[in-house]
């Protein structure tokens, strides 16, 4: 689904605005839910930030950010942003 795509940089206060509507196939790295639980220890120990690249129902976005907790279907960003585990496409520790 992202092969062709250019990610769009957002701030993170733009999360809430975007629509997460449309049942969307994303490929997704088998060690996901370890990578963003690594990334939450990066966080809450080191303030350390996260490269996250997402789909939203517009297309594909990235932010720069802290993840403070992951759970089952979301993750919570810096600032009680809330992000679907569901749209992530990858990480990286920046």
């Amino acid at each position: 689904m992202t092969t062709n795509m250019i990610a769009v940089l957002i701030e993170k206060e733009q999360i809430p605005e975007l629509n997460f509507k449309k049942n969307l196939e994303i490929d997704q790295a088998p060690d996901l839910m370890q990578q963003l639980m690594h990334a939450t220890r990066l966080g809450n120990i080191h303030h350390g930030k996260t490269r996250i690249e997402f789909l939203d129902d517009e297309g594909l976005k990235w932010v720069e950010t802290t993840i403070w907790a992951t759970g089952a279907k979301f993750i919570c960003l810096k600032g009680g942003v809330w992000l679907p585990i569901s749209r992530i496409n990858g990480l990286k520790e920046l």
